[in-house]
């Protein structure tokens, strides 16, 4: 007869690592940062639940995709004491990120965009250079690459 989840003994430290490919002691900062959890048995040994796999699977994806460990933290956090996630769970969290990862990408490709127009062109063009910021103007915009984050100069107070 097969074992339900719930009937499978909890994971050792040293299986937890083996099953999710982690560094022993990135599980132990993990559990350090709150991100999993685990309980001691008799012998004062680490035992983690089988939905740990599933929730370290979740940080290292999403920390591939740049999330800080507070986000990842913050996003876990809904979670109902804890508990394993459901397919239900999983389905909301991934719309939380994805529309941070639209984001993401929406950024990156006008990085991409105003890279290839500066990047070996010697800035002949000075007048159309998205990097071209004479006397600091674009400080008067905000903090950070103002024209690279969609300001133009025609933004500036003044002009």
């Amino acid at each position: 007869m097969r074992k339900s989840r719930a009937q499978l003994p909890n994971l050792s430290i040293g299986e937890l690592a083996n099953r999710t490919g982690f560094a022993i002691t990135a599980i132990r900062f993990y559990e350090s940062e709150g991100l999993v959890s685990s309980t001691r048995n008799a012998s004062g040994h680490r035992r983690f639940k089988r939905g740990d796999i599933r929730r370290l699977a979740f940080i290292k994806i999403s920390q591939n995709l740049g999330f800080s460990l507070s986000e990842i933290r913050d996003t876990l956090s809904t979670l109902p004491d804890r508990r394993t996630p459901t397919k239900r769970d999983w389905e909301r969290l991934s719309k939380h990120f994805a529309q941070q990862i639209d984001q993401r990408i929406s950024g990156l490709v006008q990085l991409r965009e105003n890279l290839s127009t500066c990047i070996g062109c010697g800035c002949l063009s000075l007048s159309s250079c998205q990097l071209f910021n004479p006397k600091d103007a674009a400080a008067a915009l905000g903090a950070g690459p103002r024209y690279l984050l969609g300001d133009s100069s025609k933004d500036l107070p003044g002009e």
